[in-house]
């Protein structure tokens, strides 16, 4: 096999918004008292086009390592600089623990352990997926390259009811059948395959976004061993008691036929009347009301008026509450009033939970269908009377509704009481429609005999280990919902009606002779086999094999379950296997913050219940995406975005097909492709894996939400190519027979190496981004990190050390030379060590590039080594004198573009208390002066700028500008900002409630800028108008 990439065009026309003032300039600088201007000749703009994509076309097998002897591109290509690379690595092993160790043996520099958060085969990764995925590999690639044995554990969940819902839809679809018509085996055959086709996918995905994981490791939830895994640990369970069957209330969808998790349950809030669609209802069903009827109170003539936003299971009332303290019903204390429809009495009961002020104070009881009434129901010993099957249709409770459709029984049962005279009023309620987020169906609480866990001491074992500190969570504000979660932790349903997951390993034991009741938890055992459940059932029953049978339970085990033990299931758990003794615990796990409870907590208790040992000693929670407006990720609003259309780039017409590939509804289809063009009106540019990566974790901060607009991964591109540039120039300036210096130069002197005071600044830029970005990566402070290495590479590299060290290399003398060379080298070597862990295949190809230090033995940054903090040989002070030279570059800058062409190199004159000879050199290429002047006599005709008041830079104009005729052009340009303004404060003052938010905050910034741009060149201006006086 060989490897070759085809060359790829892709041209896309920005659309550019800019205002009559655009071709103003406006430089800002800090600590300055004036802002500049520089008026241009108008010029047509050209049509943005998006660069060629230059393709790697150098044929080797793959796997084999990149050829990079050649000569680089003109300008960074992510197409190029992605290829080849991943495959190598690879193959080459650096991914696997055991590259260069022996797992038998402890490695000083310790461990590092983490398992993915486990897709769901139900589809391709979403951009989410991409956020997890950088931030992992970030930290895997950080501590393997601290010298750590690392593991990093691939792998995809089977997703119990959201793969059996897809699969179910795509026979539906393309053959026109049901899994009824095929049968469970031969639909779980199916299942299969879908899940062969995602697993596949994903894991292109991933290793595209170039996560470093041990691929011979890779797991599937339902593997054999996964299955024996979560087989052992139920049987475990099981047998301690924590796990048993009870006949409970449930969420259950009645489409799915099956409980549900509370994770899919979604909760929809309605402000009042409100028509939702309901699988399998031609028409859609009224939902956001109250509606209010009587009861008649047995023996008198009183009624009682009870309110309810499900009419429907008034026909499985068993009582009406009251507040033992409400005077109003004190009177009618142990009455009853009569059912008009089961024909019988039902008493009145007095509960403290009853709320008096809401409603008349009065509380309808059906504690075989709402949570709250279930509890009720316990407490005073409630009869469970049950009206709604699992189809959702009316029971024969009463017979003259039984079989019709429970939100048709609403309609029905609504009708009847007004024709009883016992219906009151309807009005508008604000209230949650508890929806599966599968089926979409209403979600309906109905009893169920199910398989529970008793939770409550494993929950309060995890608490303590919080409050202890042996479990750390980051951000640590997700502290108080970890206990509030815990403290409050019910039984845990894990069963589901499903065919596709694990099935439960338990079999009910019938005994000759002996009534069985499927309900009776004691008759139940639980098993690896139907053999080994045999001999469980002699030996617990005392009697003969010949007299008992077994059934085994044909529900499948809720999906947490298994995702519960993935830490352990995945080192071969229960077996004592080296990779459970080297990797078990876990370092650290990390996933968003909505699944703390539903993952995060079960994982600990399973954990610490099965093991006796935390699952991991850290988690790291991370903010949910959004889209650029703040909108919630959906596929049916067109925002949800594969991370790879951002990495290779996508044409809108491409990216409304992605929606024909689905399963969403022609209505919804629409709607989407309406959000693709809203958000991606041109398309998404090709970005590169090592923007989006980049991109991501500097977003990172402890807050909840994390709003991402594609044209930031697309500035972080751009940074790509400043690299790159750098490089480039470096290289040329190395030359072909350039020696590194040793590993200690930053650390100690080197003979014959006379570093200037630039060089001795930038390697102190080094140590201090060093220092920030190993401190950054402990406390997992991410946006600090990206920001450190990205402040090194651009404002302090590229922005200063690479333009001061141009004169050097023209201008300097031999040893000058010497030191740049060496100073350059190290920086560089550095700053793609410091980078490598966020943008791994744009720091390894240009890594591979330079010469090599005579000590580096390591073939790939992967397994090189991470930059540490150096004792710098440099003045500690000199960060804050070389601030004092950048202000008074930028100050001279401003002042010298404010009156004078780009091209204009002046004479400048500066004043400073400060001694700032070691610099002048290097400020005088950076101004772009002629000559500098260093405190000297001030000729007349300069224009000023100051820096605080140490010092003042003079820059000498007269004779090179016409103030009179900039002053003229100026004032053109500020009648057009005028009226730009005038018009976008008319459109605001127009903004009605219908005009989206993201539109009116627009407007506003525009008319900030527009503000802005009149002050800024009002300033100009009055700089001129000084210069006619």
């Amino acid at each position: 096999m060989f490897f070759t990439v085809k060359i790829i065009k892709f041209q896309f026309n920005k659309s550019i918004k800019y205002f009559a003032t655009s071709n103003i300039q406006v430089f800002a600088s800090q600590n300055l008292h004036f802002q500049a201007v520089k008026p241009k000749e108008e010029k047509k703009k050209p049509k943005s086009t998006r660069p060629a994509v230059v393709s790697y076309t150098y044929n080797h097998p793959e796997g084999d390592k990149k050829q990079v002897s050649g000569e680089m591109p003109p300008s960074y290509s992510p197409g190029y600089v992605e290829a080849a690379w991943y495959a190598w690595w690879e193959k080459s092993g650096f991914f696997k623990p055991e590259y260069g160790r022996d797992l038998s043996k402890p490695n000083p520099a310790g461990s590092y352990c983490m398992v993915i958060p486990p897709p769901n085969v139900t589809g391709v990764l979403h951009i989410g997926h991409a956020l997890t995925n950088s931030i992992e590999d970030a930290l895997v690639r950080y501590n393997r390259m601290c010298g750590k044995t690392t593991l990093w554990v691939p792998g995809c969940d089977h997703a119990g009811i959201a793969t059996q819902v897809v699969v179910e839809k795509q026979l539906k679809k393309e053959r026109d059948i049901s899994r009824h018509d095929i049968g469970r085996e031969a639909f779980n055959a199916e299942a299969m395959k879908w899940k062969s086709e995602k697993e596949t996918y994903i894991y292109k995905q991933l290793k595209a976004m170039g996560g470093t994981y041990d691929w011979s490791r890779a797991c599937f939830t339902m593997d054999p061993k996964m299955c024996k895994a979560v087989t052992e640990a139920f049987i475990r369970l099981h047998d301690k008691g924590l796990i048993f069957r009870q006949n409970r209330l449930v969420n259950w969808s009645c489409s799915l036929k099956s409980a549900i998790s509370d994770i899919e349950v979604e909760k929809v809030e309605v402000k009042g009347k409100t028509l939702k669609k309901v699988p399998g209802y031609a028409d859609p069903v009224e939902v956001g009301i109250i509606e209010e009827f009587q009861y008649k109170v047995v023996g008198s003539k009183d009624t009682v008026t009870v309110a309810t936003t499900r009419l429907e299971t008034m026909l499985g009332d068993t009582a009406v509450a009251v507040h033992p303290e409400d005077d109003r019903y004190k009177h009618l204390h142990g009455k009853a009033v009569h059912h008009p429809f089961r024909k019988c009495n039902i008493p009145i009961i007095t509960d403290e939970f009853v709320d008096r002020q809401f409603g008349t104070g009065c509380v309808k009881i059906t504690p075989a269908h709402d949570f709250n009434d279930y509890e009720v129901g316990m407490r005073h010993k409630l009869p469970f009377v049950e009206c709604i099957n699992d189809d959702g249709l009316i029971n024969e409770v009463v017979p003259m509704y039984s079989g019709m459709r429970r939100f048709d029984a609403r309609v029905a049962v609504r009708r009847a009481l007004q024709e009883l005279g016992q219906y009151v009023a309807c009005r508008d309620h604000e209230m949650v429609v508890p929806t599966c987020s599968r089926s979409k169906d209403i979600v309906e609480p109905l009893l169920k005999p199910q398989w529970w866990v008793n939770c409550k001491g494993m929950a309060a074992r995890s608490i303590k280990k919080v409050e202890d500190g042996e479990l750390k969570i980051i951000p640590s504000h997700f502290e108080k919902t970890w206990y509030s979660w815990l403290d409050d932790c019910r039984d845990w349903c894990i069963s589901r009606q499903l065919w596709w997951g694990h099935q439960i390993p338990a079999y009910k034991v019938n005994i000759a002779g002996k009534p069985s009741d499927d309900l009776d938890n004691g008759m139940w055992v639980s098993a690896h086999s139907e053999e080994e459940a045999m001999k469980k059932a002699v030996a617990k029953f005392n009697v003969p094999e010949s007299q008992i049978s077994l059934y085994r339970d044909e529900d499948v085990l809720d999906t947490w379950f298994s995702s519960g033990i993935f830490p352990f299931s995945v080192m071969s758990w229960p077996d004592s296997t080296l990779d459970l003794k080297t990797f078990y615990p876990n370092n650290v796990l990390e996933t968003g913050h909505d699944i703390l409870f539903f993952w995060v907590a079960r994982m600990v208790m399973m954990g610490l219940e099965l093991t006796d040992e935390l699952p991991f000693t850290e988690v790291y929670l991370h903010p949910m995406i959004r889209d650029a407006h703040g909108v919630k990720m959906s596929k049916s609003l067109g925002n949800v975005v594969d991370p790879l259309f951002i990495v290779n780039g996508i044409s809108l017409e491409d990216l409304h097909k992605t929606l024909d590939n689905g399963y969403l509804a022609e209505k919804e289809i629409i709607r989407a492709r309406a959000g693709q063009k809203q958000l991606y009106p041109n398309g998404i540019p090709e970005c590169g894996t090592d923007a989006l990566r980049f991109a991501l974790c500097s977003y990172l901060t402890q807050a909840r939400d994390l709003n991402l607009d594609v044209l930031r991964i697309e500035g972080y591109r751009k940074f790509c190519n400043k690299m790159w540039n750098a490089t480039k120039y470096a290289l040329m300036q190395l030359g072909d027979q350039y020696q590194p210096p040793s590993r200690d130069f930053m650390a100690y002197p080197v003979e014959g190496i006379d570093l200037s005071y630039i060089d001795k600044w930038i390697l102190n830029r080094a140590a201090v981004a060093i220092s920030d970005t190993n401190t950054a990566f402990k406390d997992y402070a991410f946006q600090q990190c990206t920001t450190a290495i990205y402040n090194f590479w651009l404002y302090d590299l590229c922005d200063v050390y690479l333009e001061a060290s141009k004169r050097v290399f023209y201008k300097g003398s031999a040893p000058e030379q010497a030191a740049a060379r060496h100073t350059l080298y190290t920086c560089l070597d550095v700053g793609l060590r410091l980078i490598h862990p966020f943008m791994p295949f744009i720091s390894e190809e240009l890594w591979q590039r330079l010469p090599r230090l005579g000590e580096e033995r390591a073939p790939s940054l992967v397994v090189a080594s991470y930059p540490q903090v150096w004792i710098m040989r440099v003045d500690q002070g000199i960060d804050a004198r070389m601030n004092l030279v950048k202000e008074i570059i930028h100050t001279a800058r401003s002042v010298k573009d404010t009156y004078l062409e780009s091209k204009a190199k002046p004479e400048v004159f500066l004043t400073s208390s400060e001694d700032l000879t070691p610099a002048l050199s290097a400020m005088e290429d950076l101004i772009g002066c002629s000559v500098l002047h260093l405190n000297q006599p001030i000729p007349s005709g300069t224009a000023v700028g100051t820096v605080g008041n140490k010092c003042e830079i003079h820059v000498l104009v007269k004779g090179l500008v016409d103030p009179v005729k900039e002053i003229n052009r100026l004032k053109q340009k500020r009648s057009a900002v005028e009226k730009s303004l005038e018009q976008i404060k008319e459109t605001i003052a127009k903004h009605s409630d219908k005009v989206p938010e993201h539109v009116k905050q627009s407007n506003h910034e525009k008319s900030s800028q527009l503000t802005a741009e009149l002050s800024t060149i009002d300033t100009a201006i009055g700089s001129f108008t000084k210069l006619t006086l």
